[in-house]
């Protein structure tokens, strides 16, 4: 992943305070908020870029780490983990234990003959090792995953996690459907399960960035984007639409003709219907995620359209009806 240099997103310096970023921050963000840019194809971008910058320079922890390690600075806690494991190896290692790896006994230090390859998970808790002296068991059974390694000691680390936006409308949500990804310069097919909800994250393991050393790939992120319908507004798996008779129909019944993402289905409208009056139609919602066969519910809200430009005898035949109430 191309290094982003937070500092100059926000347009303040290394040594600017919390206070100077808070400021820089929603001065940018107000100037570059797609609510307030709608004829800007970048605002877009640019906000996510100063929203992801803020992120990082106004935690002091985060910063710290981005500071030291750059674009790697997810990575900060596996790079401490080396450090500690390489001060115990030179400081003689956990001791008691016979034969190289461990002890001062063996000499050669912390989980290693020299022939020995380790890997850290970005979370800390993944770490492999093959070693002489009958510590490979020893390894597998403490840490898990061993591989082996020729040559002099190496420490891999796992690649960088690739995130990434995919955007999507309401009806191609709605389908199972496969679409390729260009990430990193590599085409990546995947499967979207009809049901997916704007917001969510599915992982795919292994295609993020290559590991470091012989370290295992990072994962690749991929948060779905759904843009808002024109003519349905989902909520969990239940679909809205609104939906316009006239006065006439209302008061005496009918059928209308109403949108679903299947097509149109036709809909008896009950004498004396109300303004805002709620029907619901069964299963015509949107599709579960990963359920397949199984959908919401489509909600339809009749709205009343009272007529215009009547003319006089109208007009008399409503005055009519008035004085009959």
């Amino acid at each position: 992943m191309a290094y982003i240099d937070y500092y100059q997103v926000l347009g303040v310096d290394k040594t600017a305070s919390q206070d100077d970023i808070k400021k820089a921050f929603r001065k940018l963000a107000r100037k570059y908020h797609p609510d307030l840019n709608p004829n800007d194809a970048t605002a877009k971008d640019k906000f996510q870029a100063i929203n992801e910058a803020n992120e990082v320079l106004s935690d002091p922890e985060k910063r710290k780490k981005y500071d030291e390690y750059g674009e790697h600075w997810k990575h900060a806690d596996e790079f401490e983990a080396q450090k500690r494991a390489r001060q115990q190896a030179g400081a003689g290692g956990f001791g008691g234990f016979g034969g190289t790896g461990f002890s001062g006994q063996g000499g050669a230090g912390f989980g290693t003959d020299g022939g020995g390859t380790y890997w850290y998970s970005s979370d800390g808790q993944e770490f492999s090792g093959s070693n002489a002296g009958g510590f490979s068991d020893f390894f597998e059974q403490m840490f898990g995953h061993r591989t082996r390694g020729g040559g002099g000691a190496n420490t891999g680390f796992r690649g960088q996690d690739f995130h990434t936006d995919l955007n999507l409308s309401l009806r191609d949500a709605a389908q199972t459907h496969k679409q390729i990804l260009t990430v990193n310069g590599k085409n990546v097919r995947i499967t979207i399960p009809a049901g997916v909800a704007n917001g969510q994250v599915i992982k795919l393991k292994g295609y993020g960035g290559e590991g470091i050393n012989g370290g295992p790939a990072g994962d690749l992120y991929i948060t779905f984007v759904i843009a808002e319908d024109p003519v349905f507004k989902r909520l969990d798996n239940d679909l809205y639409v609104g939906v316009e008779i006239d006065l006439y129909t209302a008061l005496l019944g009918g059928e209308k003709l109403v949108d679903t993402l299947e097509g149109q289905v036709k809909l008896k409208v009950k004498p004396e219907t109300q303004n805002g009056t709620k029907v619901r139609l069964k299963g015509k919602g949107f599709p579960v995620y990963k359920k397949e066969g199984q959908s919401g519910d489509l909600i339809v809200t009749y709205s009343v359209k009272l007529p215009t430009n009547l003319t006089e005898q109208q007009k008399e035949m409503f005055r009519k009806i008035q004085s009959m109430n």
